[in-house]
């Protein structure tokens, strides 16, 4: 991964004007917040520039507006955003043009302001380079905190950093700095996790990770079209049945990379998909025609925690079963414990990220035990796909 200037490189601030691209597109209700987690992920990085003594400019989208409408207006997460940082935040009608120009002139010397959704620009999702003109004049510096629209090369995300002095945000130095140490330039041996229900949308995380890990442990639906493409009959389990040959290939390529492909040799099975549901643990060979795979087995679970105790690095995407309906939890909550465990005792760094991931991990109960967890989830799928993320090229290159 390229160098990047992140916020301790920055020169003086105080009154400088500072746009920082923060991600306030969080879940609203009513106009109540429903989870301030990205909220509190940019606190660190607006507080600090405050204190510095700058103006900080917080740049969003929101949304999918087509043009201004009120429900996707930034004025109520401006709201939330001042309780979750314990100070005033003004919020300015616009982010562009003479209502963004007198806002940012009024707003005094450490003060927080949220300008309005970016998304009622055009030019932010064309990138246009005149948009990028008018955000530019607001702002002295570019700061970017929002790891999670990366991504995207977009006005305020990609566009501004060649053409304002542009820096990483706290949240994001933080989050591509764990990146690297996953998956750039890791401490070997490295074990991935991936779940999910489909192997359709993890083809290329799959096909990516193959050449970069030492273990691959698969679960989740996906799980299944693997075995099933090694003739296994996976009675009424969900399973891309059109894509074993493609689960072949990822075999194959791990083999040629001395990849070792991790798959269950015992599930936990039942006939009906809900809570409580009469259930089994079936060895693979043993399934039912009308029986379904819900989860591995607690044989295989063990030997995936074994495997972990020989690694040093850990990536996690996806839960490894039917986690949100019991019984069907207990192995993404045994072996997110255990990863939890060798993290805490320093032996394992973990880093994890994308879809279900987030929301699996905190059922377990461990996500203060890991090293890192992305909330980011497109750009985190789309960096353990290998591809390059717009946002965080621009900075490499400013």
């Amino acid at each position: 991964m390229g160098a990047f200037r992140a916020i301790d490189d920055m020169p003086a601030l105080a009154g400088k004007r500072v746009l920082v691209r923060a991600d306030l597109n969080v879940p609203m209700a009513d106009g109540v917040v429903g989870d301030a987690t990205r909220l509190r992920a940019a606190v660190a990085t607006i507080a600090g520039l405050a204190d510095a003594g700058a103006k900080v400019l917080v740049l969003s989208h929101f949304g999918r507006p087509k043009g201004r409408d009120t429900k996707n207006s930034l004025k109520p997460v401006a709201d939330a955003l001042a309780g979750v940082l314990g100070r005033p935040v003004a919020f300015i009608d616009d982010c562009v043009g003479p209502v963004a120009q007198a806002g940012v002139a009024a707003l005094p010397a450490g003060g927080v302001a949220v300008l309005e959704n970016t998304r009622f620009h055009a030019g932010e999702e064309a990138n246009d380079p005149a948009f990028v003109a008018e955000l530019a004049a607001v702002g002295d510096f570019y700061v970017n905190d929002a790891f999670s629209a990366a991504h995207r090369a977009h006005a305020s995300t990609e566009g501004l950093a060649h053409v304002l002095p542009a820096f990483a945000g706290r949240t994001m130095e933080a989050e591509l700095k764990a990146l690297e140490a996953a998956l750039g330039t890791p401490k070997r041996p490295v074990a991935a996790i991936v779940g999910g229900a489909k192997v359709s949308s993890k083809i290329d995380v799959l096909t990516h990770l193959v050449e970069k890990v030492d273990h691959l442990m698969i679960g989740g639906g996906m799980a299944n079209t693997f075995l099933a493409a090694r003739g296994i009959d996976v009675g009424k389990s969900l399973c891309e049945h059109d894509l074993k040959a493609t689960a072949l290939g990822i075999m194959a390529r791990a083999e040629a990379a001395g990849c070792t492909v991790h798959l269950p040799y015992d599930v936990v099975v039942a006939k009906e998909f809900r809570a409580g549901a009469p259930s089994r643990v079936a060895n693979i060979h043993d399934i039912a025609a009308d029986e379904m795979i819900l989860d591995i087995g607690p044989a295989a679970v063990e030997a995936l925690a074994d495997a972990l105790k020989t690694c040093a690095c850990l990536v996690w995407n996806g839960p490894l079963g039917a986690f949100e309906i019991p019984p069907f939890d207990a192995a993404t909550v045994a072996l997110a414990r255990t990863a939890a465990a060798l993290t805490q005792g320093h032996t394992l760094l973990t880093v994890a990220g994308g879809g279900d991931t987030v929301a699996a991990l905190a059922h377990a109960g461990v996500t203060q035990d890991f090293s890192f967890i992305s909330t980011a989830g497109g750009a985190f799928l789309e960096w353990m796909e290998g591809k390059a993320l717009p946002g965080v090229v621009a900075l490499q290159q400013a």
